[in-house]
């Protein structure tokens, strides 16, 4: 078999070298295309071809061709074979003449294909990765139906949040310059992020944030009054002011707690998919993070265990240009967050995160194949972060203010979904108006009560964590009140003892 093979190869090899015949599957197109024609090339017939290029071959190697049908199977299984063979050799190399089970290696995790020629995977692709969108800078659709994913009702209520948002990060940033609060960040410039791909999963999915994502949070029935609570850290906290403000959490919403640590939910993510791929629950989990985080252990890490585990987890990363003051040419070298997906072997795709209709469309469709394939996904979204990184840094200090205003008012998510939504007749100035002034009301007095509640008492820095605390917790919290009795005034008044 192996000597009929590698005389069968001898022709075909022959046939395209001397006649530059291309294989029995190549299409006139491909010929045109290869030869640069302006017109089809016309070829001699298959006889004169094959009479050319067997010339000087004994005709004991040559094989039999014939039109005429079969008498017997086997001469017809013969064909058969002749023509598979004649595939397989047009897929190896033409230089190469050993044998076909030389041309792979069977090594685990599959063949791999071996090559005379040394060649380097390029570091970068010329090209860049294309960046999927559906509304322009000015709100209009580029072919695309909107309306069979997004009704009024739904774009309605993602406008309205985002707009919220929107009022909220103003106003609670504003509290914290007035020292009524200790520390904030806002999503300013992400508000389409957090909304739309809000919209696009279901309460049963889980949420685990970096912490620019109290959108999500929002959209999820998390109510002002609670993301004051959290903020003034008082006694009602669901955190019992444990957690410095904008670590929100919240188990009905099955939104895990912030944590400071840049990346680390990112395993944990997987690990939390891993679990409802065990239960076999119809949902799945989002990891959110930024594109600092890939700059993470973490990062790595959590996107191999996903793709080993097969994990149902959305990774949605918002890479809006800076890391806090490190601008992404000094973070890394590649084309951005959605290459690195292929590396691991994930599903990956990039998305205009300033299009809230591309980032709905995305996150869904991301979804349905994360729990029915029970695979992970990883979705690179390209924004900008128009606010400072937090109330701690000032991001005029490393971008020009011009940039800051172009982004802000030229390619503004609010504004654009806005524009969409106002031209399907959906909005009006008047209601604009109504809602930005009732939601500023609202704020504002979410921020008066949350004011009023008393802080946690001191005991609630030693619970919930043992349900019998060990001595050396007691030991603690007993040097603690010696302390602030020696000291009273270097602690707040306003925490009971």
């Amino acid at each position: 078999m192996a000597t009929w093979f590698r005389r069968t190869r001898a022709v075909s090899h022959h046939l395209r070298r001397n006649d530059k015949c291309p294989s029995s599957s190549s299409s006139p197109r491909a010929i045109l295309d290869l030869q640069g024609a302006s017109a089809p090339v016309m070829q001699p017939p298959m006889s004169v071809r094959i009479r050319r290029a067997t010339d000087g071959i004994s005709p004991a190697r040559l094989p039999i061709f014939s039109a005429k049908r079969f008498e017997s199977t086997r001469a017809e299984k013969h064909l058969q074979l002749l023509q598979e063979a004649e595939a397989v050799e047009d897929d190896l190399d033409d230089d190469n003449d050993d044998d076909d089970d030389a041309q792979v290696l069977d090594f685990p995790g599959g063949k791999v294909a071996f090559t005379s020629k040394m060649q380097f995977i390029s570091e970068s692709s010329e090209k860049r990765v294309p960046c999927y969108r559906v509304l322009d800078d000015y709100g209009q659709p580029i072919e695309y139906d909107c309306s069979a994913q997004v009704n009024e009702e739904l774009a309605v209520k993602m406008y309205t949040d985002m707009v919220t948002l929107q009022i909220m990060d103003a106003i609670f940033y504003e509290a914290q310059r007035q020292g009524r609060i200790s520390f904030y960040l806002t999503s300013m410039g992400e508000e389409a992020i957090n909304i739309a791909s809000a919209a696009a999963l279901t309460d049963d999915d889980v949420v685990l944030p970096q912490y620019r994502e109290h959108g999500v949070l929002l959209w999820r029935g998390f109510t002002l009054q609670e993301f004051a609570n959290q903020c003034f850290g008082n006694k009602v906290d669901y955190g019992k002011g444990r957690q410095m403000p904008i670590h929100y959490g919240s188990n009905k919403h099955n939104y895990f707690t912030v944590s400071s640590p840049i990346a680390t939910q990112l395993p944990q993510a997987v690990g939390a998919a891993y679990s409802l791929k065990m239960d076999k629950r119809s949902a799945c989990v989002a990891a959110y993070f930024g594109d600092g985080g890939t700059s993470e252990g973490d990062f790595h890490a959590g996107l191999n265990f996903a793709a080993v585990m097969e994990a149902p987890v959305i990774f949605i990363c918002r890479n809006n240009g800076w890391a806090i003051s490190t601008h992404i040419r000094e973070q890394f070298r590649s084309d951005g967050i959605v290459v690195r997906g292929q590396a691991y072997g994930i599903r990956s795709i990039r998305v205009d995160g300033n299009d809230a209709l591309a980032v709905y469309s995305a996150v869904r469709e991301a979804r349905e194949m994360a729990i029915k394939d029970q695979k992970p996904i990883l979705i690179e979204v390209l924004t900008y972060r128009v606010g400072h990184h937090s109330t701690s840094d000032d991001s005029t200090k490393y971008r020009p203010m011009d940039e800051i205003e172009y982004w802000k008012m030229s390619r503004n998510p609010v504004n654009r979904f806005r524009k969409w939504v106002e031209r399907n007749m959906w909005w009006d100035d008047k209601r604009e108006a109504e809602l930005r002034n009732n939601i500023r009301t609202q704020v504002l007095q979410a921020i008066q009560t949350a004011e009023k509640y008393e802080k946690p008492p001191l005991s609630e820095l030693f619970r919930d964590v043992y349900e019998t605390p060990p001595s050396n917790l007691h030991e603690q919290e007993s040097q603690l009140r010696e302390t602030i009795k020696r000291h009273p005034k270097d602690y707040p008044l306003d925490v009971p003892v």
